[in-house]
């Protein structure tokens, strides 16, 4: 069994993000700032009006690739917080994170022989089709779902089980597009510029895995209740 320390609400909100600089991605999606002082996450959490049981579940994700949170540590958190949180994501991902990506592939690409930039074009090109249709899916059919089954109206022939047996990760293709960079590009192609881009692939890649967890570990399970106390009732 992997061992290892839990977070906890009198943890230091500086020592948490010290410990996984990586959590500093997740602090502007609950809209937290930094500057914390010597507070603890509890402090920070009520400063910010953000649930702190669910901020710990989110971090000991980030943190813990192996951590599986309890069924009383999902029960803890309202199902419009876990939406919420995946939504900003999504608008993360989309809105920065990727046109970040794609502005310095462009250089690339305009710099290329022209079938490796077309290549990488044709590839990034479907990659963001993919993830948006990824993510319209959640936003379209999945969240307004557990939003209906929350309200007791739920009337579609749908099911969480539905929505786990079609989920995809999108995380994966970029392991492709990182081979592309990485082995078959010409040296002298901005060798530094690829270097950075492919960092910045490596943190989108490891970032859009926990995001996958968080939807696994957290949502899934707390639906799949919700399912189970609707069709008890009916």
């Amino acid at each position: 069994m992997v061992s290892y320390e839990r977070f906890s609400e009198k943890t230091k909100m500086a020592e948490l993000v010290i410990s996984n600089p990586k959590l500093m991605l997740t602090l502007s999606r609950f809209g937290i700032e930094l500057g914390f002082g010597d507070h603890n996450v509890k402090e920070v959490c009520e400063k910010a009006n953000v649930n702190s049981t669910f901020f710990l579940l989110i971090c000991n994700l980030y943190s813990h690739p192996d951590f599986i949170p309890t069924s009383d540590d999902i029960d803890s958190v309202d199902v419009k917080t876990i939406l919420s949180y995946l939504s900003v994501s999504h608008r993360y991902y989309v809105e920065e994170r990727i046109p970040h990506i794609e502005h310095h592939l462009n250089r690339i690409i305009e710099a290329c022989p022209e079938r490796f930039g077309n290549t990488l074009q044709r590839f990034f090109k479907e990659y963001k089709r993919e993830v948006a249709n990824h993510f319209r899916y959640e936003e379209e059919t999945v969240f307004p779902y557990i939003n209906s089954l929350c309200d007791n109206a739920q009337e579609k022939k749908f099911s969480i089980h539905e929505f786990e047996s079609n989920h995809s990760n999108i995380e994966d293709k970029l392991d492709d597009l990182m081979n592309i960079l990485i082995k078959y590009l010409p040296a002298d192609i901005f060798p530094k510029e690829r270097i950075e881009i492919s960092l910045d692939i490596m943190d989108l890649s490891s970032d859009l895995n926990c995001h996958t967890l968080v939807e696994e570990r957290v949502l899934v399970p707390f639906v799949e209740s919700l399912e189970r106390k609707c069709y008890e009732n009916k």
